[in-house]
């Protein structure tokens, strides 16, 4: 037989279709098995039913009235159950009779005109949700409120099979998930991973050489660890970064000119607050309402900056009204946000299309922080934006006040504030403007009117489309505001810690839960509506709320518990079994790995290389960045429109105090996932990219580190080995194996060879940062060991929280 080129290609090719068609469909019909096997034997409306109906049908049918198409609201029983307006002998849902309820017959219908959701919706609900809805009519078509809606409660401890594994009630709750699921904890970490997950986890820093000696030697007494890093003024400084993310705290006003800004001292409140360890309720409510508290003191009002630390718009040309309103609906999303967790800002121009928040209650809300004694742009003539590093209300704070009261605040001298806020400036009005501000330290706080601004729906959320005049209020869903509380801020903090309130312990655990885990319980903290993710553990969370609630909103004993638990203490090895079956380990069978925040990366590589400043609060600082960023990206007016670096000490500071321009904040801190500061934040993205690499490769942060820490151990032994050795115990926090050992001294030995064949090649290298140079080492080892020390950093596991 003669077979022609191309001609068994020519067979093959539908032979090839028909196997992938026929792959396919068994594929398809084992998954169609697999849900079947899978289903449900109760359907529970918020777990199998809501995210169906919210994510289908709620756009049309659900919260927004403005929206609701035929009248029909499908997010509350009683409406759902009610004869449809448009037919009244019909029902949208019949409790127990499926083929009689219209949301049932619509989404089986083969009619394109009377299936839902409709063809030009681009939805379409699976076999699989249809079936849910069916069952769960059949069943009665029970309803149940919102989970996060319902005030949270201590349940039972769980029976488990594996007891011996718990150490204190949440291991309870984890371990019963994981057992459902057949997965087993991972066994303890050692004693040196756990202390250096510990550290990171208080303080942001890697411990000490002597530190993880002494652990070495001993034994790891955990609790008593946990008291000691609490008690480190680092520790005030760790827990202060993800609240400047929640707060938008930023060294400049943002817009166009971007002006530098003084707020820093509220930064050294925030410090001070968690090193001691002030209650949570407290800590909110002086952020919101410190001013409103009886006798306020100085520190109390210094606290309000929080909500003073938005963009602030200083363009001539701007309108007024038009940005008061804008820093009032700042104030008012960044409290649904950061407190409870909730898309409030969805409810600014129409009432909200998930969650049950209307347009009226929005801007009840929004009244609490519409009576600021503030203006959208303060003018000091016609046609003339005052520029000034803190808007009014403020307050003032003296060398003396700093020394005799607010003593937490590391007050610089007056020159040298002086040159940090005319820095670049040219002589003129704005020039005489500042200068004449500049002996007295001013930072922009809260403070009502003396009289009550009236507060109106704003149509369209539109600044001057007033609508219907409403007074303060909250949405009611959450929690009816009481009658006996005061229509102000101060009485908002009250409402929100309220026994009843069901969101705001909830969401803080949450967000700390994050921080340690990687995750939150719920994975959408900034959304506990219903357009949000369930939580992976519910008991647990509820759990913990209403002990954290009980321990009169202590953090640290919250954050102890999490730290003395069997949870906490897993390896994070995973074999491929449990891997599979839970590969995003939201199970928590072993200790989940999380490469370290911005901050956190810069603060490793100071305090590792020795180069660390560690003096606590002041003023933020400019430290490494490429040239000409602030130039291309500036009006060419202001304090701001030229970089300046900083000098000396200053330039090693931990990444807290790492100055964030708005329109231009700092790059390598950015490609690690920090926050631009434009809004509130409670969760950083995370990526993964190669910018990252190449900024661990060449930033001079981490070069000037290698080289000064190279420096430091050649001089204390000239054994090259011993210094390698050393380098990655003080890094990764514990001792190279016999294959990394050997790798990184022949690379060693590498380098070396190159260097010493050409030394202008080490020279060059060498040549970084503004930290003295050592001239007693001979260039070659120095920069050889520089490189090693180099690669170090850039080990996935130095820079990974596991």
């Amino acid at each position: 037989m003669i077979v022609r080129k191309g001609e068994n290609l020519f067979w093959t090719l539908p032979f090839l279709g028909w196997v992938v068609f026929v792959t396919l469909l068994i594929a398809c019909k084992e998954d169609t098995n697999n849900k079947t096997n899978n289903f449900p034997k109760e359907i529970s409306y918020n777990l199998h039913v809501r995210p169906i109906l919210s994510e289908n049908c709620f756009t049309c049918h659900g919260p927004d009235a403005n929206k609701r198409e035929a009248g029909l609201r499908l997010d509350k029983e009683d409406e759902a159950y009610a004869a449809l307006a448009e037919s009244p002998g019909e029902h949208a849902i019949v409790p127990g009779d499926p083929n009689a309820s219209m949301v049932y017959v619509r989404m089986i219908s083969e009619n394109p005109e009377e299936k839902m959701p409709p063809t030009s919706s681009n939805l379409k609900l699976s076999d699989y949700q249809i079936k849910l809805i069916e069952k769960w009519i059949n069943e009665g078509a029970v309803y149940e409120p919102h989970w996060a809606f319902v005030p949270p409660k201590k349940s039972e401890l769980p029976e488990v099979g594996n007891t011996e594994w718990v150490k204190n009630e949440l291991d309870f709750f984890v371990l019963e998930k994981m057992e459902q699921a057949g997965l087993a904890p991972s066994p303890m970490a050692d004693d040196l991973t756990l202390l250096r997950r510990l550290y990171i986890d208080i303080t942001g820093l890697p411990p000490a050489p002597a530190d993880l000696e002494a652990v070495e030697k001993g034994t790891l007494e955990l609790g008593k660890t946990i008291d000691k890093l609490f008690k480190s003024s680092a520790y005030g400084e760790k827990m202060a970064v993800s609240w400047m993310d929640v707060s938008r705290y930023a060294d400049s006003h943002g817009y166009q000119d971007d002006y530098y800004r003084t707020q820093w001292p509220w930064r050294d409140w925030v410090i001070h607050a968690f090193n001691e360890n002030m209650p949570y309720d407290q800590f909110i409510t002086w952020q919101l309402a410190g001013d409103l508290l009886p006798d306020a003191s100085m520190e109390q009002i210094l606290a309000t900056g929080f909500n003073r630390n938005h963009k602030i718009t200083e363009e001539s040309g701007a309108i007024d009204e038009e940005y008061r309103v804008m820093y009032a609906i700042d104030r008012t999303n960044t409290l649904g946000k950061a407190m409870l967790g909730i898309t409030l800002e969805c409810a600014q121009c129409h009432d909200h299309k998930y969650d049950p928040f209307s347009q009226k209650e929005y801007f009840q809300t929004y009244a609490f922080f519409n009576n600021i004694a503030e203006w959208g742009i303060e003018e000091a003539s016609p046609g003339f934006s005052k520029k000034s590093p803190a808007k009014y209300p403020l307050m003032e704070i003296s060398e003396t006040t700093a020394k005799e009261v607010l003593q937490f605040i590391n007050m610089p001298d007056s020159a040298s504030r002086v040159s940090r806020l005319m820095t670049g400036m040219d002589k003129g009005t704005n020039y005489n403007s500042l200068l004449n501000e500049a002996n007295v330290l001013k930072v922009a706080v809260m403070g009502d009117l003396d009289s009550i601004r009236s507060t109106f729906i704003l149509e369209r959320g539109e600044y001057d489309a007033h609508g219907e005049k409403v007074e303060p209020g909250v949405p009611a869903s959450i929690l009816p505001y009481p009658e006996d509380l005061p229509k102000n801020r101060l009485g908002l903090t009250k409402w929100l810690f309220d026994m009843n309130n069901p969101l705001t312990a909830r969401v803080y655990v949450n967000r700390l839960w994050q921080e340690i885990f990687g995750i939150g319980l719920v994975d959408t903290p900034g959304d506990f509506g219903l357009q949000g993710n369930l939580p992976s553990n519910q008991a647990l969370l509820d759990w913990l709320a209403v002990d954290f609630i009980e321990s009169g909103w202590d953090i640290q004993y919250l954050l102890k518990k999490i730290f003395l638990s069997a949870t906490y203490q897993q390896s994070s090895g995973v074999s491929e079994e449990n891997y599979k079956k839970d590969p995003d380990n939201r199970f928590l069978a072993r200790f989940p790995r999380r490469r370290l925040k911005a901050e956190e990366i810069r603060d490793l590589v100071l305090a590792t290389s020795g180069l660390l400043n560690d003096e606590v609060g002041g003023p933020s600082v400019k430290t490494y960045q490429p040239e000409g960023l602030w130039e291309a990206a500036t009006s060419g007016r202001g304090n701001l429109s030229k970089f300046q670096l900083d000098t000396g000490k200053y330039l090693y500071r931990r990444g807290l105090y790492t100055f964030i321009k708005r329109t231009v904040p700092p790059p390598n801190m950015m490609l690690f996932d920090a926050s631009n500061r434009d809004a509130c934040e409670v969760e950083r993205l995370k990526t993964s990219t190669p910018l990252q690499a190449l900024v661990m490769m060449n930033d001079p942060v981490v070069l000037e580190a290698s080289r000064v820490y190279a420096g430091r151990l050649l001089k204390k032994s000239s054994n090259t080995e011993v210094s390698v050795e050393s380098a990655f115990y003080s890094i990764l926090g514990r001792k190279p194996d016999e294959s990394e050992r050997s790798i990184l001294n022949s690379h060693f030995e590498t380098f070396l060879e190159e260097y010493n064949k050409d030394k202008s090649k080490a020279v060059k290298i060498l040549d970084v940062g503004k930290f003295p140079h050592n001239d007693d080492i001979p260039v070659p080892v120095h920069a050889a060991l520089m490189q090693v020390i180099t690669l170090i950093y850039n080990l996935e596991a130095a820079i990974t929280k596991a």
